[in-house]
């Protein structure tokens, strides 16, 4: 995924992925350490904007993430990108749960002392009260965008969770690279007026 990747990877975690499908007992073991450093970097850009101290480390989000990823019988992985970008809306879903029990914790305190913090959507910074705030609202802002449009949510969560490349995206959901490029511009501006109402 990255630019010094083996190019022998996706190919083998591909293969891997197929296994998987097949219900061959040994393709676990051969997609873990495949898949296991790309989590991680995943998990990392993902936690990356939470505020220091997080209960949850890196390691955490790959552990919880990948358990719920081998659960998705239903999944027909097609390769890499594909799973890359169901692996980040599967963090994106296991922050959430986070910073809703956090919220919950904090209901009635108030915000009084709390430090305001930006959430960027590459160039688009919008002003929060806390990020766990935030991340609730804009998965909720997804699940609206799924309705209205499944494709940019999906794109919104290969650009801006997994960190995919525009060409990555594009393989991933099957489309256009130049698509790629048009849907993130209206998903991002799309996301940006429901961030912004959802402060006023």
């Amino acid at each position: 995924m990255s630019a010094d990747s083996d190019p022998r990877e996706p190919e083998s975690i591909t293969d891997a992925l197929l296994a998987l499908r097949q219900g061959l007992p040994s393709a676990m073991d051969q997609l873990v350490p495949l898949v296991y450093e790309q989590l991680r970097r995943i998990a990392h850009r993902q936690l990356g904007a939470e505020a220091a101290g997080h209960t949850l480390s890196t390691t955490g989000l790959v552990h919880e993430a990948y358990l719920k990823l081998v659960d998705q019988t239903r999944v027909q992985w097609q390769d890499g990108a594909h799973f890359f970008a169901v692996a980040a809306t599967v963090m994106r879903r296991v922050l959430v749960e986070y910073a809703r029990r956090a919220n919950a914790a904090r209901r009635g305190g108030g915000s009084n002392g709390q430090k305001h913090t930006r959430i960027a959507l590459e160039g688009i910074e919008i002003p929060i009260a806390e990020r766990a705030a935030v991340l609730v609202d804009l998965d909720e802002a997804l699940q609206r965008l799924v309705r209205i449009d499944a494709r940019l949510a999906q794109i919104v969560d290969c650009r801006f969770f997994a960190g995919l490349t525009e060409s990555e995206t594009a393989a991933a959901l099957s489309i256009s690279q130049r698509t790629v490029a048009r849907e993130w511009v209206v998903a991002k501006a799309w996301l940006f007026q429901e961030l912004r109402n959802a402060e006023q």
